[in-house]
Protein backbone atom coordinates (compact mmCIF):
# COMPACT_ATOMS: atom_id res chain seq x y z
CA UNK A 1 0.00 0.00 0.00
CA UNK A 2 1.23 3.54 -0.73
CA UNK A 3 0.61 6.56 1.56
CA UNK A 4 -2.10 8.98 1.20
CA UNK A 5 -1.10 12.00 2.25
CA UNK A 6 -4.77 13.78 2.41
CA UNK A 7 -5.92 12.19 6.31
CA UNK A 8 -9.57 11.72 5.31
CA UNK A 9 -8.14 9.68 2.08
CA UNK A 10 -5.78 7.61 4.23
CA UNK A 11 -8.86 6.85 7.00
CA UNK A 12 -10.85 5.55 3.88
CA UNK A 13 -8.23 3.39 2.64
CA UNK A 14 -7.81 2.10 6.31
CA UNK A 15 -11.29 1.11 6.53
CA UNK A 16 -10.95 -0.63 2.87
CA UNK A 17 -8.08 -2.48 4.56
CA UNK A 18 -10.19 -3.76 7.67
CA UNK A 19 -13.02 -4.74 5.47
CA UNK A 20 -10.59 -6.62 3.17
CA UNK A 21 -8.96 -8.69 6.49
CA UNK A 22 -5.45 -7.45 5.17
CA UNK A 23 -4.79 -5.70 8.47
CA UNK A 24 -1.14 -6.42 8.27
CA UNK A 25 -0.60 -3.74 5.35
CA UNK A 26 -0.90 -1.59 8.31
CA UNK A 27 2.60 -2.46 10.10
CA UNK A 28 4.23 -1.01 6.76
CA UNK A 29 6.99 1.68 8.17
CA UNK A 30 5.21 4.80 6.16
CA UNK A 31 1.29 3.71 7.33
CA UNK A 32 2.34 2.70 11.31
CA UNK A 33 3.59 6.20 11.89
CA UNK A 34 0.24 7.57 11.35
CA UNK A 35 -1.45 4.75 12.91
CA UNK A 36 -2.39 6.98 15.53
CA UNK A 37 -5.26 6.48 18.11
CA UNK A 38 -7.03 9.68 16.88
CA UNK A 39 -7.15 7.78 13.18
CA UNK A 40 -8.43 4.63 14.50
CA UNK A 41 -11.28 6.33 16.34
CA UNK A 42 -12.35 7.81 12.99
CA UNK A 43 -11.87 4.91 11.32
CA UNK A 44 -14.46 2.74 13.89
CA UNK A 45 -16.72 5.80 13.90
CA UNK A 46 -16.72 5.41 9.69
CA UNK A 47 -16.82 1.59 9.77
CA UNK A 48 -20.39 2.12 11.95
CA UNK A 49 -21.27 5.49 9.61
CA UNK A 50 -21.20 2.77 6.56
CA UNK A 51 -22.89 -0.09 8.27
CA UNK A 52 -20.28 -2.38 8.92
CA UNK A 53 -20.70 -4.44 11.58
CA UNK A 54 -18.82 -5.78 14.71
CA UNK A 55 -17.34 -8.75 12.49
CA UNK A 56 -15.08 -6.10 10.74
CA UNK A 57 -14.53 -3.26 14.03
CA UNK A 58 -14.05 -5.80 16.66
CA UNK A 59 -11.94 -8.36 15.59
CA UNK A 60 -9.91 -5.05 14.54
CA UNK A 61 -9.91 -3.18 17.38
CA UNK A 62 -9.06 -6.58 19.94
CA UNK A 63 -5.76 -7.20 17.39
CA UNK A 64 -4.78 -3.40 17.71
CA UNK A 65 -4.15 -4.19 21.30
CA UNK A 66 -1.53 -6.64 20.38
CA UNK A 67 0.50 -3.96 18.21
CA UNK A 68 3.82 -2.92 20.57
CA UNK A 69 3.33 0.61 21.53
CA UNK A 70 -0.03 1.36 20.82
CA UNK A 71 -2.72 1.78 23.38
CA UNK A 72 -6.66 2.58 22.86
CA UNK A 73 -7.24 6.20 23.65
CA UNK A 74 -10.24 6.76 25.63
CA UNK A 75 -12.27 8.10 22.25
CA UNK A 76 -11.73 4.85 20.89
CA UNK A 77 -12.67 2.40 23.63
CA UNK A 78 -16.02 4.77 24.04
CA UNK A 79 -16.74 4.33 20.36
CA UNK A 80 -16.27 0.88 20.22
CA UNK A 81 -18.61 0.81 23.18
CA UNK A 82 -21.24 2.09 21.88
CA UNK A 83 -21.07 -0.42 18.73
CA UNK A 84 -21.21 -3.31 21.15
CA UNK A 85 -23.98 -1.87 22.83
CA UNK A 86 -25.67 -0.96 19.27
CA UNK A 87 -25.24 -4.53 18.19
CA UNK A 88 -26.86 -5.81 21.33
CA UNK A 89 -23.41 -6.94 22.80
CA UNK A 90 -24.06 -6.01 26.22
CA UNK A 91 -21.60 -7.90 28.37
CA UNK A 92 -18.93 -7.24 26.43
CA UNK A 93 -19.46 -3.42 26.20
CA UNK A 94 -20.07 -3.43 29.98
CA UNK A 95 -16.97 -5.13 30.28
CA UNK A 96 -14.61 -2.63 28.62
CA UNK A 97 -16.80 0.38 30.48
CA UNK A 98 -15.30 -0.97 33.46
CA UNK A 99 -12.17 -1.81 32.38
CA UNK A 100 -11.91 1.95 31.33
CA UNK A 101 -14.42 3.67 34.24
CA UNK A 102 -11.04 4.16 36.40
CA UNK A 103 -9.06 6.06 33.66
CA UNK A 104 -8.33 9.73 32.35
CA UNK A 105 -11.07 11.09 34.75
CA UNK A 106 -14.13 9.05 32.63
CA UNK A 107 -16.57 11.03 35.55
CA UNK A 108 -15.36 14.94 35.33
CA UNK A 109 -18.22 16.76 33.58
CA UNK A 110 -15.44 18.02 30.79
CA UNK A 111 -14.65 14.39 29.16
CA UNK A 112 -18.05 12.74 30.04
CA UNK A 113 -19.14 15.83 27.64
CA UNK A 114 -17.38 15.62 24.71
CA UNK A 115 -18.07 11.93 24.69
CA UNK A 116 -21.72 12.34 24.80
CA UNK A 117 -21.38 14.81 22.11
CA UNK A 118 -19.22 12.61 19.59
CA UNK A 119 -22.40 9.99 19.72
CA UNK A 120 -25.57 11.27 19.64
CA UNK A 121 -27.63 8.09 19.80
CA UNK A 122 -29.78 8.78 23.03
CA UNK A 123 -30.69 4.88 24.05
CA UNK A 124 -27.42 4.12 23.56
CA UNK A 125 -25.88 7.10 25.69
CA UNK A 126 -28.50 6.02 28.24
CA UNK A 127 -27.72 2.35 28.38
CA UNK A 128 -23.55 3.28 28.59
CA UNK A 129 -24.17 5.67 31.49
CA UNK A 130 -26.29 4.02 33.35
CA UNK A 131 -23.83 1.05 33.66
CA UNK A 132 -21.38 3.73 34.44
CA UNK A 133 -23.22 5.10 37.27
CA UNK A 134 -24.07 1.54 38.43
CA UNK A 135 -20.56 0.71 38.06
CA UNK A 136 -19.46 3.71 40.52
CA UNK A 137 -21.99 3.44 42.75
CA UNK A 138 -21.15 0.37 43.30
CA UNK A 139 -17.94 0.93 44.13
CA UNK A 140 -18.77 3.52 46.47
CA UNK A 141 -17.50 6.36 44.08
CA UNK A 142 -20.83 7.77 44.31
CA UNK A 143 -19.92 11.10 44.03
CA UNK A 144 -18.56 9.96 40.90
CA UNK A 145 -21.70 8.30 40.04
CA UNK A 146 -23.54 11.67 41.11
CA UNK A 147 -21.46 13.12 38.28
CA UNK A 148 -22.04 10.93 35.81
CA UNK A 149 -25.77 11.09 36.48
CA UNK A 150 -25.63 15.26 36.54
CA UNK A 151 -24.18 14.86 33.02
CA UNK A 152 -27.18 12.87 31.77
CA UNK A 153 -29.45 15.07 33.08
CA UNK A 154 -27.76 18.29 31.17
CA UNK A 155 -27.73 16.62 27.74
CA UNK A 156 -31.38 15.00 28.61
CA UNK A 157 -30.39 11.29 29.01
CA UNK A 158 -32.93 9.17 30.95
CA UNK A 159 -31.37 7.08 32.95
CA UNK A 160 -32.54 3.38 33.12
CA UNK A 161 -34.58 2.68 36.38
CA UNK A 162 -32.12 0.22 38.16
CA UNK A 163 -29.22 2.79 37.24
CA UNK A 164 -31.53 4.88 39.96
CA UNK A 165 -32.23 2.87 42.00
CA UNK A 166 -28.68 1.23 42.44
CA UNK A 167 -27.23 5.24 43.00
CA UNK A 168 -29.98 6.40 45.40
CA UNK A 169 -29.44 3.28 47.45
CA UNK A 170 -25.43 3.63 47.65
CA UNK A 171 -26.31 7.17 48.99
CA UNK A 172 -28.33 5.83 51.92
CA UNK A 173 -25.31 3.77 52.18
CA UNK A 174 -23.41 6.96 52.65
CA UNK A 175 -26.09 8.00 55.03
CA UNK A 176 -26.27 11.19 53.05
CA UNK A 177 -30.34 11.53 53.09
CA UNK A 178 -30.59 15.04 52.19
CA UNK A 179 -28.62 14.01 48.57
CA UNK A 180 -31.50 11.27 48.20
CA UNK A 181 -33.96 13.47 47.96
CA UNK A 182 -32.15 16.16 45.52
CA UNK A 183 -31.31 13.23 43.12
CA UNK A 184 -35.00 12.00 43.31
CA UNK A 185 -36.16 15.21 42.18
CA UNK A 186 -33.76 15.56 39.51
CA UNK A 187 -34.74 12.00 38.07
CA UNK A 188 -38.33 12.89 37.90
CA UNK A 189 -36.88 16.32 35.93
CA UNK A 190 -35.32 13.92 33.21
CA UNK A 191 -38.66 11.71 33.05
CA UNK A 192 -38.07 8.97 35.34
CA UNK A 193 -41.15 7.60 36.31
CA UNK A 194 -40.66 5.73 39.67
CA UNK A 195 -41.44 2.45 40.45
CA UNK A 196 -41.85 0.40 43.29
CA UNK A 197 -38.40 0.08 43.96
CA UNK A 198 -37.06 3.91 43.74
CA UNK A 199 -40.33 4.32 46.39
CA UNK A 200 -38.36 1.72 48.61
CA UNK A 201 -35.20 3.42 48.43
CA UNK A 202 -37.82 6.61 49.41
CA UNK A 203 -39.35 4.96 52.42
CA UNK A 204 -35.69 3.65 53.49
CA UNK A 205 -34.79 7.70 53.01
CA UNK A 206 -37.92 8.47 55.58
CA UNK A 207 -37.16 5.44 58.33
CA UNK A 208 -33.60 6.93 58.43
CA UNK A 209 -34.64 10.37 59.40
CA UNK A 210 -37.76 9.47 60.77
CA UNK A 211 -39.98 11.02 58.87
CA UNK A 212 -43.60 9.65 59.50
CA UNK A 213 -45.04 12.56 57.04
CA UNK A 214 -42.97 12.13 54.10
CA UNK A 215 -43.28 8.47 54.06
CA UNK A 216 -47.16 8.41 53.91
CA UNK A 217 -47.14 11.21 51.75
CA UNK A 218 -45.11 8.70 49.49
CA UNK A 219 -47.45 6.09 50.51
CA UNK A 220 -50.72 8.20 49.07
CA UNK A 221 -48.72 8.62 45.58
CA UNK A 222 -48.36 5.09 44.99
CA UNK A 223 -51.92 4.16 45.53
CA UNK A 224 -52.53 7.54 43.39
CA UNK A 225 -50.40 5.98 41.06
CA UNK A 226 -50.97 2.95 41.03
CA UNK A 227 -47.62 1.74 42.18
CA UNK A 228 -47.57 -1.93 44.02
CA UNK A 229 -46.28 -1.97 47.40
CA UNK A 230 -44.55 -5.02 48.39
CA UNK A 231 -43.21 -6.48 51.70
CA UNK A 232 -40.25 -4.38 51.95
CA UNK A 233 -42.52 -1.09 51.76
CA UNK A 234 -44.91 -2.21 53.88
CA UNK A 235 -41.95 -3.66 56.35
CA UNK A 236 -39.88 -0.01 56.53
CA UNK A 237 -42.95 1.54 57.58
CA UNK A 238 -44.07 -0.69 60.55
CA UNK A 239 -40.29 -0.42 61.67
CA UNK A 240 -40.88 3.69 61.12
CA UNK A 241 -44.11 4.03 63.14
CA UNK A 242 -42.75 1.43 65.82
CA UNK A 243 -39.74 3.60 66.53
CA UNK A 244 -41.94 6.39 66.37
CA UNK A 245 -44.04 4.58 69.36
CA UNK A 246 -47.25 4.71 66.35
CA UNK A 247 -48.45 1.90 67.15
CA UNK A 248 -51.87 2.34 65.98
CA UNK A 249 -50.29 3.12 62.70
CA UNK A 250 -48.31 -0.29 62.40
CA UNK A 251 -50.50 -2.30 63.16
CA UNK A 252 -52.81 -0.51 60.52
CA UNK A 253 -50.02 -1.83 58.05
CA UNK A 254 -50.56 -4.94 59.17
CA UNK A 255 -53.91 -4.70 58.60
CA UNK A 256 -53.23 -3.59 54.96
CA UNK A 257 -50.64 -6.48 54.09
CA UNK A 258 -53.03 -9.25 55.12
CA UNK A 259 -55.83 -7.60 53.10
CA UNK A 260 -54.00 -7.31 50.23
CA UNK A 261 -52.64 -11.17 50.94
CA UNK A 262 -49.29 -10.19 51.31
CA UNK A 263 -48.16 -12.69 54.42
CA UNK A 264 -45.99 -10.73 57.27
CA UNK A 265 -42.12 -12.54 57.81
CA UNK A 266 -40.13 -12.62 60.39
CA UNK A 267 -38.93 -8.32 60.17
CA UNK A 268 -42.31 -7.32 59.90
CA UNK A 269 -43.39 -9.74 63.19
CA UNK A 270 -39.50 -8.12 64.90
CA UNK A 271 -40.26 -4.60 64.57
CA UNK A 272 -43.80 -5.13 66.14
CA UNK A 273 -42.54 -6.54 69.07
CA UNK A 274 -40.10 -4.22 68.76
CA UNK A 275 -42.31 -1.34 69.40
CA UNK A 276 -43.71 -2.86 72.59
CA UNK A 277 -40.77 -3.33 74.50
CA UNK A 278 -39.12 -0.20 73.31
CA UNK A 279 -42.50 1.07 75.77
CA UNK A 280 -41.92 -1.14 78.08
CA UNK A 281 -45.17 -3.30 76.95
CA UNK A 282 -44.52 -6.51 77.41
CA UNK A 283 -48.15 -7.87 77.43
CA UNK A 284 -48.60 -6.60 74.02
CA UNK A 285 -45.32 -7.95 72.75
CA UNK A 286 -45.73 -11.67 73.93
CA UNK A 287 -48.81 -11.35 72.42
CA UNK A 288 -47.68 -10.70 69.07
CA UNK A 289 -45.03 -13.23 69.53
CA UNK A 290 -48.03 -15.79 70.24
CA UNK A 291 -49.12 -14.69 67.07
CA UNK A 292 -46.60 -15.20 64.73
CA UNK A 293 -47.51 -17.91 61.64
CA UNK A 294 -46.14 -19.08 58.87
CA UNK A 295 -42.58 -17.74 60.09
CA UNK A 296 -40.04 -19.09 62.60
CA UNK A 297 -38.92 -16.61 65.39
CA UNK A 298 -35.17 -16.24 65.03
CA UNK A 299 -32.61 -14.63 67.14
CA UNK A 300 -33.79 -10.94 66.59
CA UNK A 301 -37.03 -11.92 67.90
CA UNK A 302 -35.93 -14.00 71.53
CA UNK A 303 -32.82 -10.87 71.94
CA UNK A 304 -35.46 -7.78 71.59
CA UNK A 305 -38.01 -10.21 74.08
CA UNK A 306 -35.13 -10.76 76.40
CA UNK A 307 -33.94 -6.76 76.52
CA UNK A 308 -37.51 -5.94 76.99
CA UNK A 309 -37.78 -8.07 79.89
CA UNK A 310 -34.85 -6.56 81.15
CA UNK A 311 -35.21 -2.90 81.05
CA UNK A 312 -38.56 -3.68 82.61
CA UNK A 313 -36.80 -5.22 85.71
CA UNK A 314 -38.45 -8.37 84.55
CA UNK A 315 -35.30 -10.63 84.65
CA UNK A 316 -36.82 -13.78 85.76
CA UNK A 317 -38.93 -13.65 82.59
CA UNK A 318 -35.78 -12.62 80.41
CA UNK A 319 -34.37 -15.76 81.70
CA UNK A 320 -37.40 -18.19 81.00
CA UNK A 321 -37.45 -16.78 77.34
CA UNK A 322 -33.80 -17.54 77.30
CA UNK A 323 -34.77 -21.07 77.93
CA UNK A 324 -37.47 -21.12 75.32
CA UNK A 325 -34.89 -19.62 72.58
CA UNK A 326 -32.32 -22.52 73.02
CA UNK A 327 -35.15 -25.06 73.83
CA UNK A 328 -35.34 -23.85 69.85
CA UNK A 329 -31.88 -24.50 68.75
CA UNK A 330 -30.87 -21.12 68.90
CA UNK A 331 -28.32 -20.00 71.22
CA UNK A 332 -27.88 -16.44 72.24
CA UNK A 333 -25.01 -14.32 70.44
CA UNK A 334 -23.61 -11.26 72.12
CA UNK A 335 -25.86 -8.78 71.92
CA UNK A 336 -28.72 -10.79 73.95
CA UNK A 337 -25.65 -11.76 76.41
CA UNK A 338 -25.08 -7.80 76.82
CA UNK A 339 -29.00 -7.42 77.49
CA UNK A 340 -29.09 -9.64 80.37
CA UNK A 341 -25.07 -8.46 81.33
CA UNK A 342 -26.70 -5.08 81.46
CA UNK A 343 -29.52 -5.81 83.67
CA UNK A 344 -26.98 -7.94 86.07
CA UNK A 345 -24.89 -5.22 86.41
CA UNK A 346 -27.50 -2.78 87.15
CA UNK A 347 -28.66 -4.88 90.10
CA UNK A 348 -25.38 -4.55 91.40
CA UNK A 349 -25.07 -8.43 90.83
CA UNK A 350 -20.96 -8.24 89.77
CA UNK A 351 -20.62 -12.28 90.57
CA UNK A 352 -23.37 -13.26 88.69
CA UNK A 353 -22.19 -10.89 85.60
CA UNK A 354 -18.94 -12.95 85.38
CA UNK A 355 -20.39 -16.24 85.41
CA UNK A 356 -22.18 -15.11 82.40
CA UNK A 357 -19.42 -13.78 80.91
CA UNK A 358 -17.43 -17.10 81.79
CA UNK A 359 -20.50 -19.20 79.52
CA UNK A 360 -19.54 -17.16 76.93
CA UNK A 361 -16.37 -17.98 76.99
CA UNK A 362 -17.14 -21.83 77.17
CA UNK A 363 -19.72 -21.33 74.32
CA UNK A 364 -17.07 -19.45 71.58
CA UNK A 365 -19.06 -16.32 71.64
CA UNK A 366 -16.45 -13.36 71.07
CA UNK A 367 -17.08 -10.26 74.08
CA UNK A 368 -17.53 -6.96 71.99
CA UNK A 369 -17.14 -3.29 73.54
CA UNK A 370 -20.94 -3.64 74.53
CA UNK A 371 -19.83 -6.40 76.56
CA UNK A 372 -16.46 -5.18 78.22
CA UNK A 373 -18.08 -1.48 78.89
CA UNK A 374 -20.80 -2.89 80.53
CA UNK A 375 -18.49 -4.50 83.41
CA UNK A 376 -15.83 -1.79 83.85
CA UNK A 377 -19.07 0.96 84.27
CA UNK A 378 -20.51 -1.30 86.91
CA UNK A 379 -17.21 -2.03 88.24
CA UNK A 380 -16.57 1.56 88.18
CA UNK A 381 -20.09 2.61 89.95
CA UNK A 382 -19.00 0.57 93.11
CA UNK A 383 -15.41 2.05 93.57
CA UNK A 384 -13.46 -1.23 92.17
CA UNK A 385 -10.83 0.56 90.16
CA UNK A 386 -8.91 -2.10 90.37
CA UNK A 387 -11.00 -4.56 88.62
CA UNK A 388 -12.28 -1.77 86.07
CA UNK A 389 -8.44 -1.43 84.79
CA UNK A 390 -7.57 -4.51 84.48
CA UNK A 391 -11.11 -5.36 82.64
CA UNK A 392 -9.69 -2.95 80.22
CA UNK A 393 -6.53 -4.33 79.80
CA UNK A 394 -8.10 -7.91 78.85
CA UNK A 395 -10.18 -5.73 76.61
CA UNK A 396 -7.57 -4.97 74.70
CA UNK A 397 -5.37 -8.33 74.95
CA UNK A 398 -8.88 -9.57 73.03
CA UNK A 399 -8.26 -6.93 70.19
CA UNK A 400 -10.90 -4.59 71.17
CA UNK A 401 -9.80 -0.99 71.29
CA UNK A 402 -11.47 1.64 74.11
CA UNK A 403 -14.11 3.21 73.03
CA UNK A 404 -15.26 6.72 74.08
CA UNK A 405 -18.02 5.28 76.70
CA UNK A 406 -14.67 3.32 78.31
CA UNK A 407 -13.05 6.34 78.79
CA UNK A 408 -15.79 8.34 80.62
CA UNK A 409 -16.80 5.33 82.32
CA UNK A 410 -13.25 5.35 83.89
CA UNK A 411 -12.77 9.23 84.54
CA UNK A 412 -15.93 8.77 86.48
CA UNK A 413 -15.20 5.93 88.30
CA UNK A 414 -11.54 7.58 88.99
CA UNK A 415 -13.35 11.47 89.49
CA UNK A 416 -15.63 9.88 92.23
CA UNK A 417 -12.80 8.34 94.41
CA UNK A 418 -10.69 11.05 94.57
CA UNK A 419 -8.31 9.50 91.93
CA UNK A 420 -7.79 12.54 89.81
CA UNK A 421 -4.84 12.36 88.47
CA UNK A 422 -5.42 8.77 86.94
CA UNK A 423 -8.63 10.41 85.65
CA UNK A 424 -6.71 13.29 84.12
CA UNK A 425 -3.97 10.64 82.56
CA UNK A 426 -7.26 8.68 81.10
CA UNK A 427 -8.82 12.03 79.66
CA UNK A 428 -4.85 12.78 77.63
CA UNK A 429 -5.34 8.95 76.52
CA UNK A 430 -8.68 9.87 75.45
CA UNK A 431 -7.57 12.38 73.25
CA UNK A 432 -4.55 10.62 72.02
CA UNK A 433 -6.47 7.64 70.84
CA UNK A 434 -8.32 10.62 68.69
CA UNK A 435 -11.64 11.07 71.14
CA UNK A 436 -12.90 14.63 71.81
CA UNK A 437 -14.04 14.35 75.83
CA UNK A 438 -17.73 15.39 75.81
CA UNK A 439 -18.53 18.64 78.75
CA UNK A 440 -19.05 16.22 81.11
CA UNK A 441 -15.94 14.41 81.40
CA UNK A 442 -14.29 18.14 81.31
CA UNK A 443 -16.75 18.68 84.21
CA UNK A 444 -16.25 15.52 86.40
CA UNK A 445 -12.54 16.10 87.10
CA UNK A 446 -13.37 20.04 87.38
CA UNK A 447 -15.53 19.19 90.35
CA UNK A 448 -13.21 16.88 91.29
CA UNK A 449 -10.29 19.63 91.62
CA UNK A 450 -12.97 21.68 93.26
CA UNK A 451 -13.99 19.97 96.01
CA UNK A 452 -10.21 19.68 96.95
CA UNK A 453 -9.87 23.37 96.74
CA UNK A 454 -7.20 22.63 94.27
CA UNK A 455 -8.29 25.25 91.11
CA UNK A 456 -4.73 25.51 90.27
CA UNK A 457 -4.91 22.37 88.94
CA UNK A 458 -7.72 23.50 86.35
CA UNK A 459 -5.60 26.39 85.59
CA UNK A 460 -2.76 24.61 84.47
CA UNK A 461 -4.98 22.11 82.29
CA UNK A 462 -4.56 24.25 79.08
CA UNK A 463 -0.76 24.29 79.40
CA UNK A 464 -0.45 20.50 80.05
CA UNK A 465 -2.51 20.37 76.53
CA UNK A 466 0.45 22.19 75.01
CA UNK A 467 3.17 20.28 76.78
CA UNK A 468 1.88 17.32 75.36
CA UNK A 469 1.21 18.03 72.00
CA UNK A 470 -2.14 18.35 72.13
CA UNK A 471 -4.64 20.57 70.06
CA UNK A 472 -5.88 23.42 72.60
CA UNK A 473 -8.83 25.05 71.07
CA UNK A 474 -11.66 26.96 72.43
CA UNK A 475 -13.83 23.51 73.25
CA UNK A 476 -11.29 22.86 76.10
CA UNK A 477 -12.09 26.22 77.67
CA UNK A 478 -15.31 26.62 77.05
CA UNK A 479 -16.00 23.32 78.83
CA UNK A 480 -13.75 24.45 81.46
CA UNK A 481 -14.61 28.53 81.85
CA UNK A 482 -18.69 26.56 81.46
CA UNK A 483 -18.00 24.35 84.85
CA UNK A 484 -15.89 27.10 86.92
CA UNK A 485 -18.64 29.53 86.72
CA UNK A 486 -21.37 26.22 87.59
CA UNK A 487 -19.26 25.63 91.10
CA UNK A 488 -18.99 29.10 91.29
CA UNK A 489 -15.46 29.75 91.18
CA UNK A 490 -15.34 32.84 88.68
CA UNK A 491 -11.84 33.57 89.59
CA UNK A 492 -10.95 30.71 87.74
CA UNK A 493 -13.09 31.16 85.35
CA UNK A 494 -11.82 34.82 84.64
CA UNK A 495 -7.77 33.43 84.69
CA UNK A 496 -9.29 30.88 82.12
CA UNK A 497 -11.12 33.57 79.76
CA UNK A 498 -7.68 35.55 79.72
CA UNK A 499 -5.32 33.10 79.36
CA UNK A 500 -7.45 31.93 76.55
CA UNK A 501 -7.43 35.35 75.14
CA UNK A 502 -3.48 35.40 75.39
CA UNK A 503 -3.24 32.23 73.07
CA UNK A 504 -5.40 34.19 70.75
CA UNK A 505 -8.21 31.90 71.08
CA UNK A 506 -11.52 33.86 70.66
CA UNK A 507 -14.49 32.73 73.14
CA UNK A 508 -17.52 31.78 71.53
CA UNK A 509 -21.45 32.58 72.96
CA UNK A 510 -20.99 29.88 75.45
CA UNK A 511 -18.26 31.31 77.30
CA UNK A 512 -19.39 35.18 77.42
CA UNK A 513 -23.01 33.86 78.58
CA UNK A 514 -21.87 31.55 80.79
CA UNK A 515 -19.29 34.25 82.44
CA UNK A 516 -21.93 37.24 82.10
CA UNK A 517 -24.44 34.79 84.27
CA UNK A 518 -22.30 33.69 86.57
CA UNK A 519 -21.18 37.66 87.29
CA UNK A 520 -25.16 38.09 87.47
CA UNK A 521 -25.72 35.84 89.99
CA UNK A 522 -23.18 37.35 92.39
CA UNK A 523 -24.22 40.60 91.80
CA UNK A 524 -21.44 41.76 89.51
CA UNK A 525 -23.70 43.67 86.98
CA UNK A 526 -21.12 45.85 85.62
CA UNK A 527 -19.19 42.82 84.78
CA UNK A 528 -22.02 41.15 83.29
CA UNK A 529 -22.95 44.35 81.31
CA UNK A 530 -19.51 43.71 80.14
CA UNK A 531 -19.60 40.68 78.83
CA UNK A 532 -22.84 40.98 76.93
CA UNK A 533 -21.59 44.14 75.39
CA UNK A 534 -18.68 41.92 73.60
CA UNK A 535 -21.29 39.56 72.85
CA UNK A 536 -23.19 42.54 71.09
CA UNK A 537 -20.11 43.85 69.66
CA UNK A 538 -19.03 40.36 68.28
CA UNK A 539 -22.62 39.83 67.35
CA UNK A 540 -22.89 36.47 69.38
CA UNK A 541 -26.43 35.36 69.63
CA UNK A 542 -28.11 33.44 72.14
CA UNK A 543 -29.92 30.03 71.08
CA UNK A 544 -32.89 28.22 72.46
CA UNK A 545 -30.06 25.42 73.20
CA UNK A 546 -28.13 27.62 75.24
CA UNK A 547 -31.33 29.30 76.89
CA UNK A 548 -31.82 25.80 78.30
CA UNK A 549 -28.33 25.64 79.42
CA UNK A 550 -28.71 28.36 81.70
CA UNK A 551 -32.67 27.95 82.60
CA UNK A 552 -33.21 26.84 86.12
CA UNK A 553 -36.02 25.31 88.14
CA UNK A 554 -34.96 26.17 91.68
CA UNK A 555 -37.15 29.08 92.56
CA UNK A 556 -34.71 30.86 94.54
CA UNK A 557 -32.73 31.75 91.14
CA UNK A 558 -35.65 32.26 88.99
CA UNK A 559 -36.46 35.97 89.80
CA UNK A 560 -32.37 36.33 89.36
CA UNK A 561 -32.26 34.21 86.07
CA UNK A 562 -35.20 36.21 84.88
CA UNK A 563 -33.66 39.75 84.82
CA UNK A 564 -30.79 38.36 83.32
CA UNK A 565 -32.80 37.10 80.24
CA UNK A 566 -34.37 40.14 79.72
CA UNK A 567 -31.21 42.14 80.37
CA UNK A 568 -30.16 39.96 77.67
CA UNK A 569 -33.24 40.82 74.85
CA UNK A 570 -33.17 44.32 75.88
CA UNK A 571 -29.80 43.95 74.11
CA UNK A 572 -30.52 42.22 71.17
CA UNK A 573 -28.78 39.26 71.70
CA UNK A 574 -31.54 37.09 70.49
CA UNK A 575 -33.58 36.90 67.56
CA UNK A 576 -37.24 37.04 67.53
CA UNK A 577 -37.84 33.69 66.43
CA UNK A 578 -35.41 32.65 69.66
CA UNK A 579 -37.36 34.34 71.65
CA UNK A 580 -40.83 33.39 70.20
CA UNK A 581 -39.33 29.96 70.89
CA UNK A 582 -38.68 30.14 74.71
CA UNK A 583 -42.01 32.17 75.29
CA UNK A 584 -43.59 28.68 74.17
CA UNK A 585 -41.91 26.83 76.25
CA UNK A 586 -42.58 28.71 79.13
CA UNK A 587 -46.38 28.76 78.26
Amino acid sequence: MVFIGNHSQFVDSVCAIVVKGQWGNLLKVKNASVLTSSTIHQVLLQLSFYGYGLSHSFPFFKWLDSIPHYSHSMQCSWAMIHILTRHKHFKTAQHMLEKIAHKDFLSSPSVLSTLVRTHDNPEVNSQVLSWLVIHYAKSKMTQDAIQVFEQMRLHEVKPHLHACTVLLNSLLKDGVTHMVWKIYKRMVQVGVVPNMYIYNCLFHACSKSGDVERAEQLLNEMNIKGVVCDIFTYNTLISLYCRKGMHYEALSIQDRMEREGINLDIVSYNSLIYGFCKEGRMREAMRMFSEIKNVTPNHVTYTTLIDGYCKTNELEQALKMRELMEAKGLYPRVVTYNSILRKLCQDGRIRDANKLLNEMGERKVQADNITCNTLINAYCKIGDLKSALKFKNKMSEAGLKPDPFTYKALIHGFCKTSGLESAKELMFSMLDAGFSPSYCTYSWIVDGYCKKDNMDAVLALPDEFLSRGLCLDVSVYRALIRRSCKVERIECAEKLFNHMEGKGISGDSVIYTSLAYAYWKVGNASAASSMLEEMARRRLMITVKLYRCFSTSDASENNVSQIFWNHVVDRGLMLRNTMNKIQQMLI
